[in-house]
């Protein structure tokens, strides 16, 4: 065997002797070392050299058993090069998370890596040495050579069976499809691939970036390829891909064509190959029969968290809980029987059903198994074959936008048919599952392009269903998404228009919001939901239920979309299932509540019912003197506790058995759960924004740990040294991170630079926390410096003597209410402590006569003070009334101890609201005592005697206010080391 090593030496040596060699003139040798190697020890190994179309892609050698199973892969470098440098370069990290047994090797040196992690380290001779003399050197490592390489060739892929280690396994090899084969691919302007992106954003995603596409394009590779794993007769190949693939699935099968068919790259064979090695090291037929449904309800949201677990909490690709779906599904069943005469419920030819956002079919499954359940215990199991080719696959119906679901989907309903309705699809028989954006009604063009043809296909039998096909119930769990990925015309009117009878989700009553930003409207659950409700209210009756966000039940934001569904349903359940952690949200008793899915948005099921006029409804549970209540029935529920009880709850109660209580939705805010006492009379005051009506949030700086500085000498130095830094040292100088929608180094870094460059007066005080004043760089400028600087207001704190409320509009409340607070200073956002909402100011004064708040001069001052407010009250109390009174009033209206308890409720939900007292005296001595608190919270005056208490040792004066976390006090002076620090105790 020395022999062998002896042959390949003298080979590298006579490359060196010939001066010119580059790192390729050496891998033959290593190709002929390897297969001199496996055929003396009688293994089987064919070793290809990969192209290297590029510094990325794959490693430089694939080793295969010669039955089409990669053994491993090889990286070579320069001989001499440092490894140990290599070994920590992003290039090797992703070759090491993807390939199990891999070799990193300078054609002297063999590093052995197995899951990542180094096993065997060999050097065979000195490559410095090699290089320098002319003399064959000695393989001194040739015993551990061979251990090392019989190591390597007798590899066998080993995968747990389990749903969790399949999919760690197959999305370290996607996300290398992505990086390493897709997009270098989508770089070319004429290959295969450019043209199916450009089909995908013509006819299905009209914004989706490149990037974007090769998530998904690699992502349904994977899927596909599993599909093709279950369905092939004979050993999965790339090339035999596209055939094993069902017909049901056409564009799947279009998709695979570019696979199996076309001539994709050397480096795209390569993974291809790898994740069909892995799905073939598997026994997915064992995995499906030991965990029943297991592996298909949950393989997508395990590969989606494993592959891109921010893309799984950005999409909402959440599984929803069995016991959630069975408690709907339920509900919709009882419904159907006892509102709308269907005596077979699901079961009943007469039901059409629809998941627009169907997922991997967990709710349609589950529909399915109910009414086959059911027409069984009815009829027979004879008659069951029958009802799912005359009934289900007619009449049940399911959207999803995204392919790597879709394919999921058509893989789940086939395996649920088969395995347990022991029902076989024929040729030419699908679920009508459609690949189509649920919320897009324009018709798709057509087209001769094989891909676009079969989804210009799928898409106008989706737009059929979705026009003309009259839906009596819509059921699931829609995407919550704060960003909503589907802009449109149709949807956009949808939402803001009265559509077919449908009142816009952006009016109440007719009449505008007002809203400044209403952005939570353009969340896809709302979309979704309005959606549903237009289906429904257009054919005339039935039901819509659904898991959603559960926000749309108090915010003010919601109040027209509260109003719109009053109006189109005639009775509506709602059971709150809370788990919103974001609001820190816990059970009345003070016990912990978990949500029943892994995030931190609270949830509720709503079930909304429309009946025609000869339907049977239940009685009114509300008055008929309300115009919004009559003939309508609003019923509510909660559940409060861990996840695992709420999931024995749902499946041990029904609608009925449910604890429902009715409501009675009141204008304005048309609230769809209880609300407190005084909501009467609290209604009837007006709000803080209507006194003061300019306003806005504070400044939202994005990157508080370069905007915001303690001392202006601070402030100084960061501005003129991050305005002259490179930007990537600048990221990471202050671990900016990557940039965002609204913010960007080089944009904050060009708004310094702007107008001949930094500039001192720019700094200014800024109120960070409660009593916490810093420094920022103010220009006023959007999405430079700060993201968003809101200039319209902050400028009449930056003008003149000024004063600003501090108050908000929603807040997520431990304890009681406590957000509100006076400024001279512009002011953060997030000034108070709260999981929901962002501070409001509202200036005393608005000055006028400059836009540019560095030129202070000739400026024009009036009152920010509402002039229906200021007539009422002068007129009221008999004299001129100014801002100043108003603003000192209603500081203390709002310090009001009874106030915030008995109001506490509803100051949770929306601008606080101001009662007017009849006497002026009133009036004028609230006003007094809102003064006193004014300057105290300013630090104008003394604080009244023994009203503070203070530890520790120093001066009492309040000098860089700095509070300490860790030990939870409030210093007066930012603590240095050595000296003495004073800090608040009451």
């Amino acid at each position: 065997m020395a022999s062998l090593y002896t042959d390949y030496l003298r080979t590298l040596t006579q490359l060196h002797q010939r001066g010119d060699a580059t790192e390729e003139s050496f891998y033959p040798a290593l190709k002929e070392l390897l297969e001199n190697f496996a055929h003396r020890h009688g293994q089987k190994a064919e070793v290809t050299v990969l192209p290297k179309r590029t510094e990325a892609g794959s490693p430089d050698f694939r080793i295969w058993d010669g039955s089409g199973q990669v053994i491993g892969y090889i990286e070579a470098k320069a001989p001499g090069t440092n490894l140990t440098a290599i070994e920590h370069t992003p290039q090797l990290k992703r070759y090491r998370e993807t390939f199990p047994n891999l070799i990193l090797t300078d054609f002297y040196e063999f590093r052995l890596y197995r899951e990542g992690k180094l096993l065997k380290q060999v050097v065979l001779a000195d490559a410095v040495i090699a290089q320098r003399v002319k003399e064959l050197p000695p393989a001194r490592g040739a015993k551990e050579c061979d251990e090392l390489l019989t190591q390597f060739l007798s590899y066998q892929l080993t995968i747990a069976p389990t749903p969790e280690e399949l999919a760690r396994k197959l999305a370290q090899r996607t996300r290398f499809l992505r990086d390493e084969a897709i997009l270098p691919e989508l770089s070319y302007p004429h290959s295969p691939l450019q043209g199916l992106y450009e089909a995908f954003t013509q006819y299905l995603l009209p914004h989706l970036s490149p990037q974007e596409f090769a998530d998904l394009y690699a992502q349904t590779l994977t899927y596909g390829l599993f599909v093709a794993r279950l369905y092939a007769k004979s050993g999965l190949s790339r090339l035999t891909a596209f055939a094993a693939i069902p017909e049901s699935l056409g564009i799947l099968r279009e998709i695979f064509r570019f696979v199996s068919s076309e001539e994709p790259s050397e480096n795209f064979q390569v993974i291809i190959e790898d994740i069909i090695g892995v799905l073939r090291a598997v026994e997915v037929e064992e995995l499906f029969r030991r965990y029943k449904h297991e592996p298909i309800l949950h393989f997508y949201e395990t590969f989606l968290a494993e592959y891109a677990p921010e893309e799984r909490e950005r999409r909402g690709v959440y599984y929803t809980p069995l016991p959630v779906v069975r408690y709907i599904v339920r509900a919709v069943d009882r419904l159907l029987r006892e509102r709308f005469g269907l005596g077979d419920g699901l079961a009943d030819t007469r039901v059409t059903l629809l998941d627009p956002a169907a997922g991997t079919l967990t709710f349609v499954i589950e529909a399915i198994r109910h009414a086959l359940d059911t027409y069984a215990h009815q009829y027979g199991k004879g008659a069951v074959e029958s009802l799912i080719r005359q009934h289900i696959l007619k009449n049940f119906y399911a959207f999803e936008l995204l392919m790597a679901p879709y394919v999921i989907g058509h893989l789940h309903i086939g395996h649920f048919l088969q395995e347990e309705a022991h029902f076989q699809l024929q040729k030419g028989e699908r679920f009508p599952l459609y690949l189509t954006n649920t919320l897009e009604m324009e018709d798709i063009q057509q087209t001769t392009f094989p891909f676009v043809r079969v989804l210009s296909e799928e898409g106008r039998e989706a737009g059929r269903i979705k026009k003309e096909t009259p839906i009596l119930v819509i059921l699931g769990n829609p995407p919550y998404s704060g960003h909503s990925a589907t802009t449109n015309e149709w949807t956009e009117s949808l939402l803001k228009e009265d559509k077919d009878g449908v009142p816009s989700y952006y009016k109440v009553e007719g009449k505008p919001l007002g809203e400044k930003n209403p952005k939570w409207l353009q969340d896809d659950y709302v979309k979704f939901l309005r959606w549903a409700q237009w289906k429904i209210h257009t054919a005339g009756r039935g039901i819509v239920a659904m898991i959603t966000n559960h926000s749309y039940l108090d915010n003010p934001t919601f109040r027209g979309m509260r109003y719109s569904l009053l109006q189109t349903f005639d009775e509506i359940y709602i059971l709150d299932l809370h788990g919103n952690s974001l609001k820190r949200e816990k059970a009345p008793d003070g016990s912990p509540d978990e949500n029943v899915f892994d995030i931190r948005q609270g949830v509720a099921i709503g079930i909304f019912i429309k009946y025609s006029p000869n339907e049977q409804r239940r009685p009114s549970s509300r008055s008929a003197s309300s115009p919004t209540a009559k003939n309508k029935s609003i019923y509510h529920a909660e559940l409060w506790g861990k996840r695992g009880d709420k999931y024995a709850w749902l499946e041990s109660h029904s609608l009925p058995d449910s604890g429902f209580q009715p409501i009675t939705p009141e204008p304005p805010f048309y609230f769809l759960q209880p609300k407190g006492l005084g909501l009467d009379n609290y209604l009837t005051w007006l709000p803080v924004n209507k006194i003061f009506p300019t306003g806005s949030v504070g400044i939202v700086t994005s990157r508080d740990n370069l905007t915001i500085q303690w001392s202006e000498y601070e402030m100084w130095q960061t501005v003129l040294r991050f305005s002259k830094m490179d930007p990537e040292l600048a990221r990471e100088t202050y671990s900016l991170g990557k940039d965002v929608r609204d913010w960007k180094v080089s944009w904050a870094q060009k708004d310094l630079l702007d107008k001949g460059g930094p500039s001192r007066d720019k700094i200014t005080p800024i109120l960070y926390r409660p009593f916490d004043i810093r420094y920022t760089y103010y220009t006023g400028k959007s999405r430079g410096f700060h993201c968003m600087p809101r200039p319209d207001v902050m400028r009449h704190m930056l003008a003149g003597e000024n004063v600003g409320l501090l108050i908000m509009r929603q807040v997520s409340l431990e304890g009681g209410y406590t957000h509100v607070l006076v400024t001279d200073k512009i002011v953060e956002a997030r000034v108070f402590a709260s999981a929901k909402g962002i501070a409001q100011l509202h200036p005393m004064y608005l000055y006028s006569g400059s836009d540019l708040i560095s030129e202070r001069d000739d400026l024009f001052r009036e009152e920010n003070l509402s002039s229906s407010v200021r007539e009422l009250l002068s007129s009221s109390y008999g004299r001129e009334i100014g801002v100043k009174e108003v603003f000192a009033y209603a500081y203390a209206i709002l310090y009001s101890i009874q106030y915030r308890e008995k109001y506490l409720e509803l100051l949770q939900t929306d601008f606080p609201r101001i009662p007017f007292p009849q006497e002026r005296q009133v009036f004028e001595r609230l006003a007094e005592l809102g003064q006193r608190l004014i300057d105290l919270h300013l630090l104008r005056c003394e604080p009244p005697p023994a009203s503070i208490y203070y530890e520790g040792e120093g001066s009492d004066t309040i000098d860089t206010p700095f509070y300490d976390e860790t030990q939870q006090r409030l210093y007066l002076k930012k603590p240095r080391k050595g000296e003495p620090a004073r800090y608040f105790t009451g």
